[in-house]
């Protein structure tokens, strides 16, 4: 097998192994997905998967095509042990996405449609960032640790300088980073409020 293959089969591994502890946790009673931010990555995970077959893409789908796969099954726990989806915030953010996905179905050129995408799930990723740092307890920080690290391995497996091939596996190494760090922020500035109010 060759590198470039290898890092596609990895980053495909890596994103539904990153959904287990996940999973764990929600069912744990410790984990309380952002509903909103994973109805919007399922979907935009199955158009970005077509999106980027349709441009020439092998290798790297394993990545989009298994965490699409990961990120249905936790929207589906979210029904009932997850948070959000209700406030007027998530209802402007769901009609943000909905209009994004709406103008996808107008456009007939790919590389269009994957930067639609991008921007759509970032709005779901913007739910989880704010939630994250809010909330850091209700977050499983290693999932987004192997999440962004998925993301990096999917980009090494396009194996050559394709714009539209790398933007979105680099996106999404990206929008975990931030997770990740929101989460992390979150936390320290927790246990600042709490030091500080002598708990």
């Amino acid at each position: 097998m060759d590198a470039i293959k290898f890092f596609g089969y990895l980053s495909g591994t890596l994103s539904v192994v990153a959904v287990i502890p996940y999973i764990y946790d929600i069912l744990k009673g410790n984990t309380k997905p952002e509903r909103a931010s994973w109805f919007i990555w399922t979907a935009l995970g199955s158009i970005a998967f077509f999106s980027q077959l349709e441009k020439g893409a092998t290798n790297s789908l394993w990545m989009v095509g298994a965490s699409t796969l990961a990120v249905f099954v936790v929207s589906m726990l979210s029904l009932r042990f997850g948070t959000g989806g209700f406030s007027k915030r998530d209802k402007i953010s769901l009609a943000i996405a909905a209009f994004g996905i709406f103008l996808w179905f107008l456009t007939k050129e790919a590389a269009f449609a994957l930067f639609i995408t991008i921007f759509v799930d970032a709005i779901g990723s913007f739910l989880t960032i704010i939630k994250s740092y809010e909330d850091p307890e209700s977050e499983t920080l290693i999932t987004w640790i192997i999440a962004f690290i998925a993301g990096l391995f999917s980009a090494f497996s396009v194996g050559k300088w394709n714009f539209i091939l790398l933007v979105y596996p680099l996106y999404i190494f990206l929008a975990n980073f931030v997770v990740f760090t929101a989460i992390i922020l979150g936390k320290r500035k927790k246990k600042y409020v709490n030091h500080y109010i002598g708990i």
